[in-house]
């Protein structure tokens, strides 16, 4: 588990730095770069899209995902969470909104890709944290970038990252039949999507309730692991 301390600890230092960052710049500055941010997080996630292997796939997923994600109205839940930390961090973060923004923004930034899921797995099954140590440094530098625009829910982002890679680690044996190759390329497919779709509500174009489609995430190499069965 060395691996996973090590990227919580880089998200939660980058993001307090991030958010320390913040508060000496101007807000025309800090607009600026959350559109920057924006801009790169559709990029991000238009070239991770492009790595899914079998359409249909996807399709299913994202509206398996969308009826539960709905089902259970995971979008309000997140934003109640955001709602009840900028109560408390009202000084530190004018708009309690933008704390569930940088919370879902946060966690798919974090999780989602080849490296989150094969590190994971390499420290579960052979204890090799070399990719995880990577990835900690590039993570680093992303929170202190996306705490800027999107504020403190970066920072609790971190408790999720602990959360997800750490059940890869502690699942690796039983997951690892799952997460094949195909499979990551789905799961990086359908959450760039999602990438793209949090880009976009940062830039300012839509008002997408992206943490509806999180359940897709997990659809996704179920659907590849049954597909392999026939």
């Amino acid at each position: 588990m060395i691996g996973v301390l090590v990227n919580t600890a880089t998200v939660i230092i980058g993001s307090l730095i991030g958010l320390l960052l913040k508060k000496g710049i101007p807000e025309k500055f800090t607009d600026a770069v959350m559109i920057g941010i924006g801009l790169c997080t559709v990029y991000i996630g238009v070239s991770g899209a492009l790595q899914g292997e079998n359409t249909l796939i996807l399709i299913i997923s994202i509206v398996i995902g969308s009826i539960i994600g709905t089902g259970i109205d995971l979008d309000q839940k997140i934003s109640n969470l955001g709602q009840w930390v900028g109560d408390h961090f009202r000084k530190t973060e004018g708009n309690s909104h933008s704390v569930a923004e940088g919370f879902v923004t946060g966690c798919l930034f974090f999780c989602i890709g080849a490296m989150t899921v094969v590190g994971s797995l390499n420290a579960g099954l052979t204890g090799d944290n070399e990719m995880l140590f990577t990835k900690s440094l590039l993570d680093f530098i992303a929170s202190a970038m996306l705490s800027v625009s999107l504020g403190i829910g970066v920072l609790f982002s971190a408790a999720f990252v602990f959360a997800f890679q750490g059940s890869i680690v502690l699942l690796a044996g039983f997951l690892q039949p799952i997460l094949t190759d195909a499979a990551i390329a789905e799961i990086t497919c359908a959450g760039s999507l999602m990438i793209l779709a949090l880009g976009l509500n940062i830039i300012g174009i839509t008002k997408i309730k992206v943490a509806n489609y999180l359940p897709a995430i997990v659809v996704a190499p179920i659907l590849n692991w049954m597909l392999s069965l026939f």
